[in-house]
């Protein structure tokens, strides 16, 4: 285990997202309140970063603008070299679609499809077909390949969330943003789909950032980001889930 405050591995090669002096304020006057308070920071391709901090450190905040699901209101945030501020609602949905994937604690299913329709939706939607072969190996890595006839309520949550996981890798996506994601899980189908999201970033080298409480499911990452008061305060290399407990109750988790 390593840590820093300076350059890390993970600014070693172009970053696959990042953020400026990132502000993100809600309402006005003495009921403003600052959700980012001047966040920096840069995720590079081809690692798990796992973002963490007490309720209201602004974590999830932080996804949501670098994934475009929201707004700064200032600063700047990047997905590659698309500055997402300057994008038009258009734009935007369209990055949303084309480059990048996510994967939330609801699994956000479409009940009446089968999985293997759920997770050919987003190309359906943008009038695309699959790459076959990029479509088997995505079904084969999550392990779904014997269920893909089956609706979501004829799958365990598990199956569900990896359902969601293959449906946000098959565009080849960019970045893969995942907001607590087994947060409805029992800790065995937790531990199932964080083994999945880190094979997702060693064996097909997806970039992936996902926000999380947990310091078990911290542990799966290369790197954990820890914000308090909208700031980011520390970062870890290597983590484990004693280190990543330790820092956070620096932080009153």
């Amino acid at each position: 285990m390593t840590t820093t405050t300076g350059t890390t591995s993970s600014t070693l090669t172009a970053p696959a997202a990042r953020a400026v002096a990132a502000v993100k304020q809600y309402g006005g006057g003495d009921a403003a309140v600052r959700a980012l308070d001047g966040v920096t920071v840069a995720l590079a391709a081809g690692r798990f970063t796992a973002v963490m901090g007490p309720s209201g450190s602004g974590k999830s905040t932080l996804l949501h603008c670098l994934a475009g699901l929201d707004r700064l209101t200032s600063g700047q945030a990047y997905v590659g070299d698309v500055e997402l501020g300057s994008a038009s609602d258009k734009q935007l949905t369209l990055l949303r679609r084309e480059k990048l994937g996510f994967v939330f604690q609801s699994f956000n299913l479409l009940p009446t499809l089968s999985a293997a329709e759920n997770i050919t939706l987003p190309l359906d939607l943008a009038g695309r077909s699959p790459d076959k072969d990029w479509l088997d190996t995505v079904v084969g890595t999550v392990g779904l390949t014997d269920r893909l006839k089956h609706r979501p309520a004829e799958l365990s949550g598990g199956q569900q969330q990896r359902v969601a996981v293959a449906r946000a890798l098959v565009s080849r996506p960019e970045v893969v943003f995942a907001d607590e994601p087994t947060g409805n899980l029992d800790s065995r189908s937790a531990a199932e789909v964080l083994g999945l999201l880190r094979t997702m970033v060693t064996d097909l080298g997806q970039t992936l950032v996902m926000v999380t409480h947990d310091p078990s499911a911290a542990a799966y990452a290369d790197e954990v980001l820890f914000l308090a008061d909208g700031r980011l305060v520390d970062r870890l290399e290597q983590p484990t889930r004693d280190s990543v407990l330790a820092r956070m109750q620096r932080f009153g988790e």
